[in-house]
């Protein structure tokens, strides 16, 4: 099986999960793994063509192993923290949460590698793609005076601080439209298929 089949096979598979509510925080668990972002919700214009589609508006990972090192991480949650700290971004950016889902799969870091490459090139989330920044870490006073990202650009309100705007809000927002749009008419031409969609399960609270 070539590296391309056992990537498609992975995302097949995650997209198969549950898609989580986060409005009311979410549920503890160990592991690492792979994850997305969804819109599910009406309120918020940019988004709401992709509210009926199985198409992320973020993907990421939370691994098990340091990357560079190769050394097991001490943090038994990594996954859990990873799209907790996402819950916080998406409510200071000013964003509803009761309309915002995640759906997860643990898998070793190999197989994580090959699922999030997967979804990001099949999907081009568009946090991933048009509006980097919004899974970038706080760490220390170099990384605050760092340019305010695309994403806090335009949905300003977490409790960073920037070195400065160098994007405008409003060309950004253009960008996105027209991606949301390409996304939607590409939405059939995925390399995996999608799963039937009556048998999309979806934990609305725990």
């Amino acid at each position: 099986m070539s590296t391309e089949q056992i990537s498609n096979t992975i995302c097949e598979t995650f997209e198969r999960q549950p898609l989580v509510a986060m409005v009311h925080g979410l549920p503890n668990f160990e592991g690492a793994g792979l994850y997305a972002i969804y819109y599910r919700g009406i309120s918020v214009e940019l988004y709401r063509p992709l509210s009926k589609l199985q198409v992320p508006v973020y993907v990421g990972r939370a691994r098990s192993s340091n990357s560079a090192t190769g050394e097991t991480l001490r943090e038994k949650y990594p996954l859990y923290k990873r799209l907790k700290q996402h819950r916080t971004s998406i409510i200071e950016g000013g964003l509803p949460i009761n309309e915002f889902r995640f759906r997860a799969l643990l898998l070793p870091d190999v197989h994580t590698d090959l699922g999030e490459n997967g979804l990001r090139v099949g999907y081009r989330p568009v946090w991933n793609s048009k509006l980097p920044g919004f899974g970038g870490h706080e760490q220390g006073a170099t990384t605050r005076q760092g340019k305010k990202s695309k994403w806090d650009t335009v949905h300003d309100g977490r409790r960073r601080t920037h070195g400065g705007v160098v994007h405008d809000a409003e060309s950004l927002i253009l960008e996105v439209k027209a991606h949301v749009q390409q996304q939607v008419a590409d939405y059939n031409y995925m390399p995996w298929p999608h799963p039937a969609k009556d048998k999309y399960l979806e934990l609305d609270g725990l």
